[in-house]
């Protein structure tokens, strides 16, 4: 298994501790060539806006909306779900999202930086217990589309869900010393 990570900003680090951790090849992705010869690819969070920049002026954007539109297999987290979302509510207007998963999403929705907090989430499918969810500065999901299966909520509101072979988490899993997320994403994209 080889895993890549969208290095261009954001917490690509610990995404890449967990996979290490996994012992699963990574591959921090800055280039088109890049994105070759991967089985699954990690959006990290960060700046959303700054990421969707970053994409274009580094040429990864058209061979990743390929890649997904064939059914690649990509975890998106926190600012990585705003980049795979159909609807970005409160975003830039010159902000560009993949619309890889029929969601709407609120940016920083959860509040600031001083409103993080931690929720042991429920999530289908993951045995072992509450996984902690780890929000900062978190966007919202709005609404899901009939193809969109969420995972797991909090106070009801989705927080983790799947279309085919997308994933997206409103929460950091690589900020926990959990990974069994990210070791059930990895096993779905085998």
């Amino acid at each position: 298994m080889k895993a890549g990570i969208l290095a261009l900003q954001g917490a690509f680090r610990e995404h890449r501790e967990v996979l290490d951790a996994l012992g699963v090849e990574a591959v921090e992705v800055r280039t088109p060539a890049q994105l070759g010869a991967l089985d699954a690819l990690i959006l990290p969070g960060g700046e959303s806006t700054t990421m969707s920049k970053l994409l274009d002026s580094s040429g990864v954007r058209a061979p990743l909306a390929g890649m997904l539109a064939d059914g690649f297999p990509v975890l998106g987290t926190c600012a990585g779900m705003i980049l795979l979302a159909r609807d970005v509510v409160d975003g830039r207007p010159d902000q560009e999202s993949f619309g890889a998963v029929d969601v709407t999403v609120r940016r920083n929705a959860y509040g600031r930086q001083r409103d993080s907090f931690e929720a042991g989430l429920v999530v289908d499918g993951l045995a072992g217990g509450p996984f902690p969810g780890v929000f900062i500065r978190a966007p919202r999901i709005e609404s899901v589309g009939g193809d969109v299966e969420v995972l797991a909520r909090h106070d009801d509101v989705p927080v983790l869900a799947r279309q085919g072979a997308v994933v997206v988490a409103s929460f950091h899993p690589e900020l926990s010393d959990d990974l069994r997320l990210h070791e059930w994403f990895l096993q779905q994209a085998s």
